[in-house]
């Protein structure tokens, strides 16, 4: 096995314009395909979060006094999946506005009275579907002292009704990267190939066999998949890590998920399927080849 390892690495080394070329496409193939995995599996994550749970903002009507604190808590906490239920005051309310904006703004300075409603911060859990999300709050709204109810419905609703058109693109913008990618991995292979022909033609004269021939090609396209994959990653992570410093905590504060980098099996199988994608590109070549 460390003669054809050497074998491969000679060759890696004597067409290294070619390989380079092969391992950033294939590099930039696993980046779009991850780049689009990351979208999918934080979305999902965010559904699976609403899911499993959610939160809902219950607004109050001017009429509501302190004293109906307790007797709306109660009412809630009676409803079907709440978990917990948080009495957010208007001036605390305000005041968590003025941090959230610095302060300072003149805005607060020009505002006569607080024009923030009281609310209650109602936690859900055991929730199966989106539609639970819906109906709980419905039932919320029966409550008189209610003037709205607000559970991200219409803003995760468009987001929702988008998501199927941004799969189909992603499957599609990945598939044609793929296809180039495995292009040029073919074509790199056969260039190596021609560039050995006169020493191959020897070996099958002396009396090589095929599977002799062709493993070093094998572990060479194997290499290329891995390295490129692992690159792909690997600049997916610094643009993660560069972008979602400030943008997650915002995120996340407005949807209540965690925006999180891809998961360890899916790590796992991107780089399979790069050094898949590698090996294939020599199986094709090979197979014209050394008919």
């Amino acid at each position: 096995m460390n003669r054809y390892v050497r074998r491969a690495l000679v060759d890696i080394k004597l067409n290294k314009f070619l390989n380079l070329l092969t391992i950033i496409t294939i590099a930039l193939s696993i980046l779009v395909v991850s780049t689009f995995m990351l979208f999918f599996q934080n979305i999902s994550n965010m559904v699976e979060t609403w899911n499993h749970g959610g939160r809902v903002m219950v607004y109050l009507d001017n009429s509501f006094t302190m004293e109906m604190v307790p007797e709306i808590n109660a009412k809630l906490k009676s409803l079907n999946n709440t978990k917990q239920v948080f009495f957010i005051s208007k001036d605390v309310a305000l005041n968590n506005l003025k941090k959230d904006m610095n302060s300072g703004s003149i805005f607060f300075e020009t505002l006569s009275e607080n024009p923030l409603p009281d609310a209650f911060d109602v936690r859900m859990d055991g929730v199966s579907s989106f539609d639970e999300v819906t109906l709980f709050a419905e039932e919320i709204k029966k409550i008189p002292i209610v003037s709205e109810v607000e559970y991200g419905k219409t803003w995760l609703e468009k987001f929702l009704s988008i998501y199927g058109l941004f799969k189909v693109a992603g499957w599609a913008i990945s598939s044609l990267f793929f296809l180039i990618a495995l292009f040029i991995t073919a074509n790199t292979v056969r260039l190596a190939f021609f560039s050995r022909k006169e020493e191959i033609n020897i070996m099958h004269l002396v009396g090589a066999t095929d599977s002799f021939i062709s493993t070093p090609f094998y572990l060479e396209g194997v290499f290329q998949g891995a390295i490129g994959g692992i690159i792909g990653l690997i600049v997916l992570l610094i643009s993660y890590i560069s972008l979602s410093s400030g943008a997650s905590d915002a995120v996340a504060s407005y949807i209540f998920v965690d925006i999180q980098f891809l998961s360890f099996k899916y790590i796992l199988i991107i780089i399979a399927g790069s050094t898949f994608l590698g090996w294939f590109g020599c199986y094709i070549s090979l197979k014209q080849l050394l008919k």
